[in-house]
């Protein structure tokens, strides 16, 4: 059932326990291992930045976070309490609970911004129009949008604008928890560090916690409490952890891992020879499967 949602965000007591919690979590897709025994506890306030090459299962674990993917093994607590225990319309319900920036904003086409960033308003709260219009005017203050973006639909706005306004959306419900997926994917260097600029001050905000997925290091360097870094586990042997690197940004500059360095300082190294190996092997495969 719907409930009224605050209009301003709230004070927030800091819990024991961590908001988000994974405990050895595994997923795979068919045959294929994305994740494995994922463990991690993520503290009330705290941003977390998840760091790694594409296809590593940053996204994929981003997803279990909001239960959008179900762990084929090990279970995600939120406050404790385990995801994978309860029903769809229980998750459903919790996720009113998270704020979710998606890589490409996923606003609705159809709908002006204003309706946009109303719509979770409108779904799961009884809050009238005047304040509803009021919340959405402030949204759009806080994330730097001009009040006459609010009447356009998201095909007349920029792609920083878009991401913005995705942004006003995740906050409209005065979330917890703020999970970003690649957030400055496809912006310019200056509308890049808008967006950081805006995941710092939603960090400002009172017992907020934050999870943001990346493989842009100013962005990491800029944002984080905390960088973990993802490695794909086909590049790894069985017993090998999949998180290779879990500290500090100063960390990360001072790492040794002949891994993280690679990526820190965005060098292939052998990497292309490797890249054309694989394509080697496909192209073999492939002609002794045709006729």
């Amino acid at each position: 059932m719907p409930v009224a949602a605050p209009a301003k965000p709230i004070r927030r007591e800091a819990p024991e326990e961590p908001v988000l919690a994974v405990d050895a979590v595994s997923v795979r897709f068919g045959q294929q291992d994305v994740l494995r025994d994922i463990s991690l506890d993520i503290p009330c306030g705290q941003t977390l930045v998840v760091l790694g090459e594409s296809g590593c299962g940053k996204t994929v674990l981003l997803k279990t976070l909001i239960g959008l993917v179900r762990p084929t093994g090990g279970e995600v607590r939120f406050e404790g309490r385990s995801l994978g225990g309860l029903s769809e319309r229980e998750l459903a319900q919790l996720r009113t609970r998270y704020g979710f920036v998606f890589q490409n904003a996923a606003l609705f086409d159809s709908l002006t911004i204003a309706d946009n960033i109303a719509f979770p308003l409108r779904e799961h709260t009884r809050i009238g129009a005047a304040e509803v219009a009021t919340i959405v005017d402030e949204l759009l203050a806080e994330v730097g949008l001009p009040r006459s973006a609010a009447r356009k639909k998201p095909v007349q706005l920029s792609g920083g604008m878009r991401k913005r306004a995705g942004l006003a959306r995740a906050l409209a419900l005065d979330p917890p928890v703020l999970l970003y997926d690649e957030p400055t994917t496809g912006l310019d260097p200056i509308m890049s560090d808008v967006i950081n600029e805006l995941i710092l001050k939603v960090r400002a905000r009172e017992g907020v916690t934050s999870v943001v997925v990346t493989h842009d290091m100013h962005t990491a360097r800029k944002v984080a409490d905390r960088i973990i870094m993802l490695y794909p586990l086909f590049r790894l042997a069985a017993d090998e952890p999949q998180i290779v690197f879990d500290g500090t940004p100063s960390d990360l500059e001072q790492s040794r891992d002949p891994r993280v360095r690679q990526f820190v300082e965005g060098r292939a190294g052998a990497r292309l020879t490797e890249l054309r190996g694989e394509q080697a092997a496909e192209d073999h495969d492939a002609a002794e499967e045709s006729p």
